[in-house]
């Protein structure tokens, strides 16, 4: 269920009374910053389990051709 517009704009309106206005731009900055290696050290995972997949197929491939 996503946020409709006031309650964003009262997420940010609370944050910028409890963090100020000069914190509130660095907080950003390190949650993008934290985002952004999220997604990179998901995307590494992806990529490593997909080289894991065609290594098992390759070897049951090579097994299949062994028994035939």
């Amino acid at each position: 269920m996503p946020f409709s517009g006031w309650e964003i704009a009262l997420i940010v309106l609370l944050a910028l009374l409890f963090f100020g206005g000069k914190k509130l731009p660095e907080l950003a900055k390190g949650f993008g910053e934290s985002i952004r290696a999220f997604k990179e050290e998901v995307t590494k995972q992806d990529g490593n389990h997909e080289k894991e997949e065609d290594v098992e197929e390759g070897k049951t491939k090579s097994t299949q051709k062994k028994t035939e």
